[in-house]
């Protein structure tokens, strides 16, 4: 069964912060870059809360976590943040344009949903998390048990979008922009009318086979949060905070949910020119060269979907690698399911990278010989320019395929979706501690 209910979220004061647009940010996992900028947009950025900066001298009583803890409390008593008065669903309206021209629009419902294990079979993951970030993300939530930013969950089937359609059909409480996504228009509401929290939360608990599209880390965060808590809490009742978690729900069957392809940007020093790299690729690889970048681009957008995986190559010769035989990747990784060695990602990490290129699991997954794209034009520059060597340029991954591994009980390789475009944070905090009820 799938519990969400309405929660006394925290929220910027509108009267001491009229424009949101400079005090939200991305998830905590894309700001690294741009830390300083947001730090620069407000003193009240919320990047101090979700990833604050390191200072000499940070031990284990100050550190970040204690300087969010910190800063949390401080903004409260300020004004800067304030409680809403009554339990409230809140909506996300984020409207956008693809690269083709065309608009879109994405509607997401946030709520506190009750934890639950991944084997329960409510909530499942898509991708696999890293140690480093889980540990972070945990150490934050214990010094200022709160959530800040939601999980974004994909639920099947639709309607809940129409269960709120009178509110949405109102003035938005705020519209803001976000920097690094500015061209989104974001669009919030506040839902408080009982019934229509009542309509929402009954059509979504019998839903199950929910997907986390992005915020792994934070939901596995908050299942460890809630287990230790249980621990030193025994007697605390079902419905304390810390057994519940923020999410932002959003429709597989929305018509504004895109995903965007994550390229790879190759940083290692080879020996190999672009052509010798081909050549040995062709053990696995059919390769048909292409003339130019236009070409390589709808030669590859014309190839999905294919049965048999494949991706594109741009480093000093280009091409488009096919998949010769799907039996390799059989005989390579027997152990993962089907679904699994048919992904692009798949073939490209297991074959590619680690076969012709050399580049092992732990290499990839410390982002040091590979980065990882959006914005394939910035690859294709570092390139050119001699700072990398080789840019791979991906299809996106399709929500079949994501379904398709989340039912198989499978993680994708690393950065296999990018959802665009992010659920961002700032919007409404979740207060998780012992002493909260929901």
């Amino acid at each position: 069964m799938t519990t969400i209910k309405p929660f006394r979220g925290v929220r910027y004061n509108l009267q001491k912060i009229p424009d949101l647009s400079a005090v939200v940010s991305q998830p905590h996992d894309r700001v690294e870059s741009l830390k300083d900028k947001y730090y620069d947009l407000s003193p009240y950025n919320v990047i101090r809360l979700i990833k604050g900066r390191e200072q000499p001298g940070d031990g284990e009583h100050a550190n970040v976590y204690s300087r969010a803890r910190d800063t949390y409390h401080t903004w409260l008593q300020e004004g800067i943040l304030v409680r809403d008065q009554a339990p409230a669903l809140y909506i996300l309206r984020q409207t956008f344009r693809l690269p083709d021209g065309s608009l879109r629009a994405r509607q997401g419902l946030i709520a506190a949903m009750e934890l639950t294990r991944f084997d329960e079979g409510i909530v499942l993951p898509h991708e696999r998390t890293l140690s480093g970030s889980r540990r972070d993300r945990l150490n934050l939530l214990r010094s200022v048990a709160t959530n800040f930013s939601s999980v974004f969950i994909l639920y099947p089937g639709g309607s809940i979008n129409n269960l709120v359609a009178s509110i949405t059909e109102q003035p938005p409480a705020w519209e803001a922009r976000e920097l690094l996504e500015h061209e989104v228009l974001q669009q919030f509401w506040v839902v408080t009318e009982p019934e229509v929290i009542a309509a929402v939360a009954k059509e979504m608990a019998p839903r199950r086979n929910l997907i986390i599209a992005d915020g792994h880390h934070r939901y596995e965060t908050s299942l460890a949060y809630r287990d230790e808590m249980r621990a030193k809490y025994p007697e605390a009742p079902p419905n304390v905070g810390f057994n519940y978690r923020s999410v932002a729900l959003v429709s597989m069957d929305d018509p504004g949910l895109v995903i965007l392809p994550t390229h790879r940007l190759v940083h290692a020093d080879r020996r190999m020119s672009g052509a010798e790299t081909l050549e040995q690729a062709k053990e696995y690889f059919e390769v048909v060269p292409v003339e130019s970048r236009a070409e390589l681009e709808s030669k590859l957008k014309a190839a999905q979907p294919l049965p048999r995986p494949c991706f594109g190559f741009y480093g000093g010769t280009t091409a488009v690698l096919t998949l010769r035989n799907a039996e390799v990747m059989d005989q390579l990784v027997p152990d993962r399911s089907i679904e699994w060695r048919r992904l692009d990602v798949a073939v490209l990490h297991e074959l590619f990278i680690e076969q012709v290129l050399g580049i092992d699991k732990q290499a990839v997954a410390d982002h040091e010989p590979v980065e990882f794209l959006r914005d394939a034009q910035a690859g294709y520059e570092a390139v050119d320019q001699g700072k990398a060597e080789f840019l791979l340029l991906m299809n996106p991954t399709r929500l079949e395929q994501v379904q398709a591994c989340s039912a198989a009980g499978e993680r994708m390789p690393q950065k296999s979706t990018d959802f665009y475009p992010k659920v961002i944070s700032g919007l409404v905090a979740l207060p998780a501690g012992v002493e909260e009820r929901l």
